[in-house]
């Protein structure tokens, strides 16, 4: 599923995501596989909507499979959109490895 977007010349994100940085002194080719993890996890809509828009839809999802951590929800909504498998993401061999202390 490849759309068709405007590429944007700057990513225009919301702060619920980036609560914690200062969004000017991001760099955002640096630092992409974060940002990508992080709108995934926390931003809304909108900011995934121009993080396609910035990054374009093939490179969001070739940064979400190198993210380090992804929830299990956000998994399988990259699942869905980008038509791969949870085994395909590199923070669900990490998950894998993980195991909890407790299993309650």
């Amino acid at each position: 599923m490849t759309e068709n977007f405007d590429m944007m010349d700057k990513l225009v994100l919301s702060k619920q995501a980036f609560w914690d940085v200062d969004m000017d002194k991001i760099d955002y080719e640096k630092n992409a596989v974060h940002v990508v993890e992080k709108v995934i996890e926390r931003g809304k809509a909108k900011d995934f909507d121009n993080l396609l828009k910035f990054y374009g839809f093939d490179r969001v999802k070739e940064l979400a499979l190198q993210a380090n951590w992804l929830s299990d929800i956000s998994i399988n909504f990259c699942c869905v959109l980008f038509e791969v498998k949870p085994t395909d993401f590199k923070c669900y061999g990490k998950k894998q490895s993980n195991r909890l202390q407790w299993n309650f």
